[in-house]
């Protein structure tokens, strides 16, 4: 697509990104077919190929409207394009500058500025977020439904494992997930430290900045990034820069884990953290990249037993597995739980429509209630076809998202494998 850049962008940062991006687009618009949100709405600026057309429309210099800022809120930032996209469009960094650049432009109703801003610094910040969820948790039976539908009920995070071991790994000190589902950090411990590997939370590290990021306070976005590096870096450094031989940075929400292996890509300009970023990207894997092969040497070990008869009588033997588009998408990790659980004898149940987004997407669940309920009723219809015992997931906004509309039982694949196990 040719594109010719607007005098203020020339030489900068996102013009260069954006002319790249822009280039390679040949809008075939194969990405409309999997768009979610122009399944819905059949709007051509509502799919990926129209939204690109307005991003291109800025950067050469054509003033942003309302109605420009209106169809980029809409977008899930699912990525879904990107897995359909033959030329490599990497839409996901380009929505980015989009984005950054229309909201300069224009200004958002009073109500959106202070809702955006309250999930912005209220959700990010564990000293505020923490306490507000045990207090909804507490009061939920009284909480209207639109409010219970974001609270989930407490269940027991269990007993963390008080072992040590000279293998180790880090994950993520997260900023919603401890307090909402704590049994997800829990139960990835246990498992870890069933086949001798001891799992480090570094209490300096925060959230990803993923919130932030998409709300697009790109400068708190990064500023989080670098907290978090700086946090992890004695730990997963290079033997001869003093690190401390942490084998990998694993995380078990998929939407933390885009986040984090974007990091290379969000400070490549920044002399002091550019290489770092770098290396921890490297040393960045979502759990389901590590732990199948990890559980098969310990299995040989004889530390665990996989065997699917022994696992047969203490698990769900139907489940229905959800691929959040962060994982499938932006970091396009697909098939491997599915493979897994299959290794195991649990009968995957069918997916259709397996590659469309539920609806979650971080915050656009209360930013854009109507689109994403729809997306919700859509997905859990198809999840459900085939009437499995338990869907199971690998990131807490889908996981609370889709149980919010469904009595069956939805939880992180890794309480599955815990619970399983220890039966």
């Amino acid at each position: 697509m040719e594109t010719h850049l607007s005098d203020h962008l020339k030489g900068t940062p996102e013009g260069a990104v954006a002319e790249e991006i822009l280039r390679k687009c040949v809008h075939c618009g194969f990405c409309t077919a999997t768009c979610p949100t122009y399944q819905l709405l059949g709007d051509e600026l509502d799919g990926p190929r129209g939204r690109i057309y307005l991003i291109k429309q800025v950067v050469e210099g054509k003033p942003a409207t309302a109605e420009t800022l209106t169809h980029l809120d809409r977008c899930l930032t699912c990525r879904n394009c990107e897995s359909t996209c033959p030329s490599g469009v990497q839409y996901g960094h380009l929505v980015d500058v989009g984005r950054k650049l229309v909201e300069a432009q224009v200004t958002r109703p009073l109500s959106q500025t202070l809702l955006r801003g309250a999930l912005r610094e209220g959700m990010t910040r564990r000293w505020l977020f923490d306490p507000a969820m045990r207090l909804g948790q507490a009061v939920r039976p009284l909480l209207p439904e639109s409010l219970k539908a974001k609270v989930p009920q407490r269940r027991s995070a269990g007993a963390w494992p008080s072992a040590t071991h000279p293998r180790k790994v880090l994950i993520l000190n997260g900023c919603v997930q401890p307090a909402m589902m704590p049994g997800i950090d829990a139960a990835t411990a246990r498992v870890l430290d069933r086949i001798g590997v001891q799992t480090l939370v570094d209490p300096a590290s925060g959230c990803c900045g993923a919130i932030r990021h998409h709300l697009n306070d790109h400068e708190g976005g990064l500023a989080d990034a670098r907290r978090n590096i700086d946090a992890w870096w004695p730990h997963l450094a290079p033997a001869e820069q003093g690190g401390q031989g942490v084998e990998a940075l694993l995380i078990n929400a998929s939407g933390c884990g885009a986040m984090v292996k974007d990091y290379a890509h969000l400070l490549r300009n920044d002399p002091d953290y550019a290489d770092r970023a770098a290396h921890i990207v490297s040393r960045c894997l979502d759990l389901a990249e590590w732990l199948p092969a990890a559980l098969q040497q310990a299995q040989a070990q004889g530390r665990v037993n996989l065997n699917p008869a022994a696992l047969s009588a203490t698990a769900a033997r139907r489940v229905a597995f959800h691929p959040p588009c962060t994982l499938q998408h932006g970091q396009q990790v697909k098939g491997k739980v599915e493979a897994f659980l299959a290794t195991l004898g649990i009968t995957v149940t069918a997916n259709p429509e397996s590659h469309l987004c539920c609806g979650s997407a971080g915050t656009y669940s209360v930013t854009q209630p109507e689109l994403s309920l729809q997306l919700r009723e859509r997905k859990l219809a198809n999840l459900q076809s085939d009437q499995p015992a338990l869907i199971l997931s690998a990131n807490i906004g889908c996981i609370g998202h889709l149980q919010a509309g469904t009595p069956t039982p939805v939880r992180h694949w890794i309480e599955w494998l815990d619970e399983a196990l220890a039966a």
